[in-house]
């Protein structure tokens, strides 16, 4: 049986090349007056940027993985930003749900919903509108805009799609030595 080795690989080269890129975004970032967790939802084309956070924060909350950081989250949720912007019914869809979803927080927590700090309370604001279709439509594309991520398939275990490797057929696909032996 093959071993899948779990940790991240990680180049000499692609962490200069992050650090490159981070230092200066960072230094920006900071310059600017914004975090740098928060620097990203100020380019939004059509959502504000409360709007973009409270996307990413429900994403969170709906697909809660806590090994993962915000970044695969906001590149799930970026997409819906550029869909607000080119179709006026996805930004009223996205917009009405975000109040209403701010709305039920604030008469239920007395704060916006990703201000709320238990994950259960926002869980609980979250099925007061699961039958909603702004919920369902969250809920939907994020699976895969969320799942869709390469980069994230090895947090899971998963590798890839094998049919340019031949398939699964000589590749362990029933290694099932996780089973008890009877």
């Amino acid at each position: 049986m093959r071993e899948v080795d779990p940790r991240t690989r990680f180049s000499r080269r692609g962490f200069l090349q992050s650090a490159a890129v981070a230092a200066p975004a960072a230094a920006l970032a900071t310059g600017a007056g914004l975090h740098v967790s928060e620097a990203w939802a100020e380019n939004g084309a059509a959502l504000a940027p409360a709007e973009l956070k409270t996307l990413v924060k429900m994403a969170r909350d709906i697909y809660p993985h806590d090994f993962l950081g915000d970044v695969y989250y906001i590149t799930a949720i970026k997409p819906w930003d550029g869909k607000a912007a080119a179709d006026p019914a996805v930004k009223t869809l996205l917009t009405s749900g975000l109040r209403r979803l701010d709305e039920d927080a604030q008469a239920r927590h007395k704060v916006a919903y990703a201000q709320i700090g238990w994950e259960a309370d926002r869980v609980a604001v979250l099925e007061g509108i699961s039958h909603t279709d702004f919920f369902k439509k969250i809920r939907s594309d994020l699976v895969v805009s969320l799942y869709n991520q390469p980069e994230l398939w090895p947090k899971f275990g998963y590798e890839g799609p094998s049919a340019d490797k031949g398939g699964y057929i000589h590749r362990g696909f029933n290694d099932i030595d996780w089973l008890p032996k009877v």
